[in-house]
């Protein structure tokens, strides 16, 4: 099977769709995502915090692109997160951080699990909870209280911004089906440079 390489245009070369997000954007959001972790960085919890960043780069493009968070990308999220943690408490001495960013993790993981039940959110809307309410965790429950706060006002702005949008060009708002990956993703890490 010969290996096929794509154009940085983003383009299919034959029929030239879009595949997936515009040329550098990708690249553009994961150097600006890597500075912000840079700066927020500090102790056990930094290779954690890298960790997310890197898989929520790619879950937040793939969330704004089909409206779907994949449990193949948002279980090892998960999974590398409390590795990640639980190395860096058990190297600083602080064990007892642990069992608070887990009780995070699953009320987090919970408030976002009844939106799912409802219809309103997708089931990978609350394992990505999950994962970064065990992150949030860490940096206590203020923090993730924040980031929940953040997370529900900019993707608000946004349904707003697109309703008016629609509205404007005279089209019918009969649902924005909003990708809520990307704003999770956005006020855990901006809860995090704010702390």
């Amino acid at each position: 099977m010969a290996v096929r390489f794509l154009p940085p245009t983003g383009r299919c070369p034959g029929c030239r769709e879009r595949l997936g997000a515009a040329a550098w954007s990708v690249e553009l959001v994961a150097a600006a995502v890597a500075v912000a972790v840079a700066y927020a960085a500090d102790g056990p919890s930094a290779v954690a915090l890298a960790w997310a960043a890197a898989l929520g780069v790619v879950l937040a493009f793939v969330d704004a692109r089909v409206r779907r968070l994949p449990y193949r990308l948002t279980l090892p999220l998960a999974a590398g997160v409390f590795a990640l943690l639980a190395v860096g408490a058990l190297a600083e001495g602080r064990p007892g951080v642990l069992p608070r960013c887990l009780l995070v993790a699953l009320v987090v993981g919970a408030l976002l699990e009844l939106p799912v039940w409802l219809g309103v959110l997708g089931p990978g809307d609350s394992a990505l909870g999950f994962a970064l309410g065990g992150l949030l965790g860490w940096y206590g429950w203020a923090v993730a209280a924040g980031a929940l706060f953040a997370s529900v006002v900019l993707a608000g702005l946004w349904g707003t911004v697109r309703a008016a949008a629609a509205l404007l060009r005279r089209r019918p708002v009969r649902g924005l089906d909003l990708a809520v990956g990307p704003f999770l993703l956005l006020g855990a890490l901006l809860a995090v440079l704010a702390r």
